[in-house]
């Protein structure tokens, strides 16, 4: 498989933000959060750091995104989305391995504790869970 990267664009935020949204929608206890306030979080996250922001292509085909950059002495591993209908196929697995590879330091990151499938390929590749966030959310972390 040969995947193509290039930054990502203003004319991305929009499907960066609706994934963003789709995961918390599905993962997150939204009645325990000040949901529009997370939401205006998210959205002013990606406004400001979009020029960080890798857009994947798939023989030329836009697939997914995601946002590598060194955080608390770390990388951290932000908005991985591949889009539904590319899921499943390695790609995920490609970039994250792309991520290992870059990185000279422990890399990490957060996911949501009832998504199974992304802990599970956390996991495959080295993650290991280190800390609960109020039962919701885990950091992971892949030591170097």
């Amino acid at each position: 498989m040969e995947l193509q990267f290039a930054p990502a664009q203003e004319c991305d935020i929009e499907r960066i933000y609706a994934s963003n949204k789709e995961l918390i929608d599905t993962y997150e206890a939204v009645e325990n959060i000040d949901y529009e306030k997370v939401l205006q979080w998210v959205l002013k996250k990606i406004e400001t750091n979009i020029d960080e922001y890798i857009a994947v292509f798939l023989d030329g085909k836009k697939v997914g995104y995601y946002h590598f950059y060194p955080s608390e002495g770390k990388m951290e591993l932000d908005d991985l989305y591949i889009f539904p209908e590319f899921q499943s196929k390695g790609i995920g697995s490609t970039i994250i391995q792309r991520c290992i590879e870059e990185s000279d330091s422990t890399i990490f990151l957060y996911v949501f504790a009832k998504n199974v499938r992304a802990i599970a390929l956390y996991e495959k590749l080295g993650f290991k869970i280190v800390k609960n966030i109020r039962n919701t959310r885990y950091i992971m972390e892949r030591e170097k």
